[in-house]
């Protein structure tokens, strides 16, 4: 069967930057299952996947535009501490989620200079082309529930729970954080 809209999809996979750092893997997580065709995938990996089997390997470099997007100055801000509540740390590098006029998206703590804290709202991988080694370990239809209501995979570990189960990966911890349900 190849990939096509509403397959199921699992991949192993090693994503690298332009200095051929490792950013993630799915080594030592299993491979990571997605429903070709609902963008659970960056574009530009989701279009090379398309077509491809169980057992095809390939390597694709993905531009920014079809990846995170390009990076976007006024995406960074400096706003009071006033802005945040006095019984909450901020330190740099911390993310949390803000509400702005487009909707709500995750910020980083860039910079913290006495009463004045710097923002970013670009994605940490915008402007980023990314590489990716990819192989298809398997492919199958959809069912129909899954066609209707997504992959409920809970947390994200491969394990085949759902967020109302209890985990039992390694310390009810699937090291993945997935949907952010507890597991």
């Amino acid at each position: 069967m190849t990939i096509a809209k509403d397959s199921v999809v699992s991949i192993e996979y090693t994503l690298t930057d332009d200095a051929n750092e490792v950013l993630d893997s799915s080594e030592g997580m299993g491979p990571l299952e997605y429903m070709h065709g609902h963008n659970d995938l960056i574009p530009g990996l989701e279009r090379e996947l398309e077509g491809k089997k169980a057992g095809d390997s390939f390597k694709v470099n993905v531009a920014p535009t079809d990846a995170y997007g390009e990076y976007h100055d006024e995406l960074v801000v400096e706003v009071d501490r006033s802005q945040f509540p006095d019984d909450v740390e901020i330190t740099e590098g911390m993310q949390f989620e803000a509400a702005g006029p487009e909707g709500s998206r995750v910020v980083t703590v860039t910079s913290i200079k006495d009463q004045k804290i710097t923002v970013d709202a670009n994605h940490p991988l915008a402007g980023e082309t990314l590489h990716f080694d990819v192989k298809v370990v398997a492919v199958r239809a959809a069912t129909e529930d899954e066609r209707a209501n997504g992959l409920n995979r809970g947390c994200g570990c491969g394990h085949d729970h759902d967020c109302g189960d209890d985990c039992d990966c390694e310390d009810g911890d699937c090291g993945s954080g997935g949907c952010g349900c507890g597991h």
